[in-house]
């Protein structure tokens, strides 16, 4: 969701990328509360974007940048990796669809995106990389999730502005991300789109493929280019037919050595979600809206179980349910909206510092709440687009109910 943290079970978290394989913490399943309104969603999401703003955000004096983590820790960098900047970034335009006050979050969106520039390079083989190139760093290797969901977030930035900006940047992406395609048709499971650009990636991801194809899905409903809706098929058809292991779960990725990494996480069951539903507007096609409706239906009672969700990063939930409510909005359904509430309200409850309004998890992003742990950007950014997100869901359910 941006950054590497490809997800070996045995691998280290890192932040650079979406990858991930920490193991869950587990925590009692959540009461049963009333229904929130929009307004409560809405006063959520603001009070946890000012202590985003207040503790993470670096300010106009150091480019518009957000720390790793407040406190800052030894082993973080001077400004944060890409993938939570992101994050940030994301939050900044669901802040704009806060009923009555998202103009007010316009002009931090704005500021948001100029700033993700600063990321990117350009050369023979461009992309943002997944920590600032000089002068402000060391540079990092360019990872295709990250760049994938980089545009996603330019995306729904045109969508919400109107901006013809936001969707040429997007669009330039697609041939960063086109180059990750694995075309060696000696390996088992022929196809799928490698994790990082470096001769040493060994690994085709489900998440980079899927989120790849969501971006090409979604960039083929704006302009009409065919080439995007060949792209969005392709990429789509190798993780449905390679790495789907039962309705709406997927497993995390492919080795070249042959081995299947079987981890699930809930933001690559969004991707495909999300994919389908974006084919089906694109297309008409029936097909891939049951595909989607399957997906949803598949991954919700597995996620819904036990203390799955909640033992899930913070973020890749905030993917998940959002392509869930994409999905809502050409396919209602209220298990969609209700999962998601009850997620965010146990999480409000459990997981908030109420000294700071920061958010606090285990070391894998997810879990119960740890006083000793530093606030992340990643987290805190993740929380405010699960509220901002509800508050305008649920407001427009109940317009028109």
């Amino acid at each position: 969701m941006l950054r590497s943290l490809l997800i070996r079970a045995t691998a280290p978290v890192v932040c650079a990328g979406l990858l991930w394989t920490a193991a869950p913490a587990h925590a009692q399943s959540p009461a049963h509360t009333r229904p929130v309104s929009s307004d409560a969603w809405a006063d959520r999401a603001t009070g946890t974007y000012r202590a985003l703003q207040r503790h993470l955000y670096e300010g106009p004096g150091d480019h518009g940048l957000y720390l790793e983590h407040t406190p800052r820790q030894a082993t973080d960098p001077e400004h944060s990796f890409l993938w939570p900047f992101r994050e940030a970034a994301q939050a900044a335009v669901d802040m704009q669809q806060l009923p009555r006050t998202g103009a007010a979050y316009r002009h931090d969106a704005t500021e948001r995106f100029d700033t993700a520039e600063l990321y990117r390079t350009g050369g023979e083989r461009p992309g943002y990389q997944s920590y600032l190139p000089a002068p402000l760093g060391t540079g990092g290797d360019v990872y295709y999730d990250d760049n994938a969901v980089v545009a996603l977030s330019q995306l729904d930035q045109y969508e919400v502005t109107g901006d013809a900006r936001y969707l040429r940047r997007a669009e330039q992406v697609v041939p960063v991300v086109s180059r990750a395609w694995d075309g060696d048709a000696t390996k088992a499971c022929p196809g799928g789109m490698d994790w990082y650009d470096a001769p040493g990636n060994t690994i085709r991801a489900t998440n980079v493929t899927a989120l790849s194809a969501q971006l090409a899905a979604r960039l083929y409903v704006h302009t009409r280019d065919r080439a995007y809706l060949d792209k969005a098929e392709q990429w789509y058809g190798w993780v449905y037919a390679c790495m789907r292991t039962a309705p709406g779960l997927y497993a995390n990725d492919r080795g070249d050595d042959g081995s299947t990494n079987e981890t699930l996480w809930t933001y690559n069951s969004g991707a495909m979600i999300g994919t389908a539903t974006a084919l089906y507007r694109g297309t008409g096609d029936a097909r891939y809206l049951e595909k989607a409706v399957e997906d949803a239906r598949g991954s919700l009672a597995y996620w819904t179980g036990g203390t799955r969700l909640h033992d899930q990063p913070a973020v890749f939930n905030a993917f998940y349910f959002k392509d869930l409510l994409d999905l809502d909005a050409v396919r209602p359904d209220p298990a969609y909206l209700k999962a998601m509430s009850t997620y965010a309200d146990s999480t409000y409850r459990s997981n908030r510092d109420t000294s700071t309004g920061l958010f606090r998890f285990q070391p894998s992003n997810g879990g119960d709440y740890d006083p000793a742990a530093p606030a992340a950007t990643l987290n805190q950014s993740a929380m405010v687009q699960i509220f901002a997100t509800l508050a305008d869901a649920t407001h427009r359910a109940h317009r028109t109910s």
